[in-house]
């Protein structure tokens, strides 16, 4: 049995554990990284990257499928080949894989494949092909990340009834579609099964979609992938599911109670996440909350030398929230270890984007309307479409609006909310815009390119103070 000691060793090379990794590595320490499945984690491999990847298809074809409204003519019907989609998808998530890899050699991490398990806050074994290996650190980063929750009543089969991976790599193309859940993993693959040809129904048991957005969005959105042919049910739940052969019954409770059985050809079950903290050895070590790890703002458990950092811990559960823990928590210890040269700053979590890759997209940072008033705010918003954009017309985009939100007598940028074509690259001005602490002043006077989509954000910032140019 192998004794290897390191100054860090991570537990988990998603975003959040490959990125403290690298962070440790530049900043000089002694580094390992331990996986079981395979480096970049699941959103390299399963989530954030390859479903873009099947979306990006799925546009396309909606573009196809719709260009006479750009003056183009296409011979016969479009038909998408699941099966090549599918093989594409796969292909970007092998080739962020090996970029991963790449960089793990490049900046000198040993990297551990096998299962690891804690056996003191600052040693672990990991058990893989080689057999058993004793690793010891003078720290250890957990990021084990989390997993989809099954529904209580009827477990992911992988056949009929899917989580996330399953609907990556489909055997065959849903006919009839039930997405239980729509959140951003639910929405996102109803929008890619729709476009593809699926019959969708959404059941979402709170009063509205994408519940954590703004009302208005949520409302837009819902009133968008209606317009589409999908069928959502808010208010609903899904009381239970019984497989067969050709497909799931299922007994869903419609907002009024009333309860129907209805037949599909799948399910996608997109209800939440449950962290990968069972069975590693954290049960003396760290502090719990329904099985996510407890931190302090720089990632530090109550177990000294042990840390924590992405989807295991605390939310918002994203990939990039995860990633810049991965960095504090890097410099955090690196300062630990004598380093004065770094100044780690903790995670401000109301500037944290969050991002839809549906169709339309959906984007937010910071305090929606309604959140800004309960927070004791007076309030400013203002909301600008993208009907009043000359590019959005152009690109045959003018679905959508934009609203920003701001304290009425400090002109604080409080939040950011939108809803259209490439919103999810529109929303890092308003992360950046909160993150410096601009007031309504600086954005008002701030020159927008023209023509851009980005010009609908300076309207937006004007209309809260009656002073849109264009609508």
């Amino acid at each position: 049995m192998a004794d290897t000691s390191y100054d860090v060793i991570v537990l988990g090379s998603g975003p959040g554990g490959y990125v403290a990794a690298i962070r440790c590595a530049q900043l000089g320490l002694k580094t390992a990284i331990v996986e079981r499945e395979s480096l970049g984690g699941i959103c390299l491999n399963w989530g954030c990257i390859p479903t873009k990847a099947l979306l990006r298809s799925a546009e396309i074809k909606h573009y196809m499928d719709h260009a006479k409204d750009y003056g183009l003519k296409v011979a016969g019907a479009i038909e998408a080949d699941l099966d090549a989609v599918v093989k594409r998808s796969r292909g970007v998530a092998k080739q962020l894989n090996s970029g991963v890899t790449g960089l793990m050699k490049k900046n000198k991490i040993a990297v551990h494949m096998g299962e690891g398990t804690l056996t003191g806050p600052t040693s672990l074994t990991v058990k893989g092909e080689k057999g058993e290996e004793k690793l010891s650190a003078k720290h250890v980063i957990v990021a084990t990340g989390a997993r989809a929750r099954d529904l209580p009543f009827a477990k992911a089969d992988g056949e009929r009834i899917w989580t996330y991976r399953a609907a990556m790599t489909p055997k065959e193309m849903p006919t009839k579609l039930l997405v239980i859940g729509s959140g951003a993993i639910g929405i996102e693959f109803a929008s890619f099964y729709n476009d593809m040809g699926a019959d969708v129904t959404v059941v979402e048991m709170l009063d509205r979609i994408v519940p954590v957005e703004d009302k208005d969005v949520s409302a837009f959105l819902q009133k968008s992938l209606t317009k589409q042919g999908m069928t959502i049910m808010t208010g609903a739940g899904v009381e239970g599911i019984e497989t067969g052969p050709k497909g799931v019954t299922a007994k869903i409770k419609d907002a009024k109670g009333k309860i129907t059985e209805t037949e599909f050809s799948h399910c996608i079950v997109a209800i939440g996440i449950v962290p990968n903290t069972e069975n590693i050895g954290l049960e003396k070590l760290a502090e719990m909350d329904r099985g996510f790890i407890q931190i302090d703002p720089y990632g530090r458990t109550k177990s000294k030398g042990l840390w924590a950092i992405g989807d295991c811990t605390p939310g918002p559960w994203l990939a990039h929230k995860a990633s810049h823990e991965g960095v504090t928590c890097a410099e955090a210890i690196a300062q630990e270890l004598g380093n004065k040269d770094v100044h780690p700053h903790p995670l401000d979590r109301s500037s944290i984007p969050g991002c839809t890759y549906c169709h339309p997209q959906v984007a937010s940072v910071g305090l929606t309307e309604e959140k800004a008033k309960e927070a004791g705010h007076d309030v400013k918003a203002g909301t600008f479409p993208f009907i009043g954009n000359g590019k959005a017309i152009a690109l045959g985009e003018a679905e959508g609006f934009i609203k920003t939100v701001f304290d009425a007598k400090t002109g604080e940028l409080l939040g950011a909310h939108m809803v259209g074509a490439e919103v999810t690259e529109l929303i890092q001005g308003y992360t950046v815009g909160k993150t410096l602490e601009t007031t309504e002043e600086e954005l008002m006077n701030t020159v927008f390119p023209h023509p851009t989509l980005s010009e609908m954000m300076h309207e937006s910032v004007l209309a809260a103070y009656g002073r849109a140019l264009h609508i």
